[in-house]
């Protein structure tokens, strides 16, 4: 059987069209990016603070083992009813051991649609190596494993019937930094995109709002990393490669720091409220517009001309933004 991998959003209960993913080629990053690789295997279960399922249910009283699948643990076989067949799934990240042990969502599927087109879900299960006892004939089983996806056909005849699916798929683990001191996990989200930066056609994310410390399972391959800190305009961009079977710890360092403005009639003075804002490039660019009398904004390093306008006054002032030098702007109202 030809095993297929795809990127892509959630699937509804129909079945999924057999189609190979495209993976992307990898480029050289731009964001200042460091990481390091753990076995992804090694970290199950949970992967570490993954948003993963719990493994399913038991299958009630237990009959004799199947035998391991290479390098995996047993199945546990359950009494098989006369009538119907043993079908013992199990995943790994490639040809060789060991097996996936977390994370891993299975369905079966009829393998003829129905009378609206649809193909019928008959079983599924989110443990690492399920075994569903069926009745003869065709089915399809589609495992997922975060993003990553294989789709087989199978057969079932008279004897319990193994299948191993290969998931080329790893993981990355994100998070911020500017220069040694780590971005609070609320001011920073990061939008992941296949392929990279450097691929001129259009793209939509493929995941969007990943915070700090979560886990994102992705097929082998290059993607693109958006890294939003805060909600001016600090924002990194860099290229990864996730390796099957790793973990990668990626750190996006950022170039940026947190500014306070305050309208003051004299300077160290108490902040006038019911103020407005306007940070603006050089070039008249609109970065930042906010009502209130301490209102913070995330600016990359560069110049910057802040406006305030407060009882039908304008007043302004010209500023420059520093690497990790958080401070307070005033504006005197002069």
């Amino acid at each position: 059987m030809i095993l297929r991998l795809r990127v892509g959003s959630r699937r509804s209960g129909r079945i999924l069209a057999f189609a190979v993913a495209m993976l992307a080629v990898f480029g050289p990053a731009t964001a200042e990016t460091a990481g390091n690789e753990t076995e992804l295997a090694q970290l199950a279960p949970g992967f570490g603070g993954a948003n993963l399922a719990p493994p399913g249910s038991g299958f009630g009283r237990a009959g004799p083992s199947l035998p391991p699948p290479p390098g995996g643990q047993s199945q546990i076989m359950p009494m098989v009813p006369a009538g119907q067949i043993a079908l013992a799934l199990s995943a790994r990240f490639g040809r060789e051991p060991p097996n996936i042990p977390a994370g891993l969502h299975w369905r079966v599927y009829a393998d003829h649609p129905d009378s609206t087109g649809a193909f019928r879900l008959v079983r599924e299960d989110k443990s690492p190596t399920p075994v569903f006892l069926l009745p003869p004939g065709g089915y399809i089983v589609s495992v997922s494993f975060g993003l990553a996806n294989a789709t087989r056909r199978v057969q079932l005849r008279s004897e319990t019937v193994r299948e191993v699916f290969e998931l080329a798929a790893g993981g990355i683990r994100l998070e911020g930094k500017v220069g040694d001191h780590r971005i609070p996990s609320g001011q920073i989200t990061f939008d992941l995109y296949s392929g990279s930066q450097f691929d001129t056609s259009e793209k939509r994310a493929i995941i969007q709002s990943v915070t700090t410390g979560d886990v994102v399972l992705l097929p082998e391959g290059t993607y693109h990393i958006v890294s939003n800190y805060g909600d001016g305009n600090a924002v990194m961009r860099s290229d990864i490669r996730v390796q099957a079977g790793k973990l990668i710890d990626a750190t996006i360092n950022h170039r940026a720091a947190v500014i306070t403005l305050k309208l003051v009639s004299e300077a160290g003075g108490e902040a006038l409220a019911n103020t407005a804002w306007s940070v603006l490039t050089p070039g008249g660019d609109v970065i930042k517009e906010s009502i209130g009398a301490f209102p913070t904004v995330v600016l990359a390093e560069g110049e910057y001309i802040v406006i305030a306008r407060n009882e039908n006054k304008v007043y302004n002032r010209e500023f420059k933004v520093e690497p990790g030098v958080d401070r307070e702007i005033e504006v005197l109202a002069r």
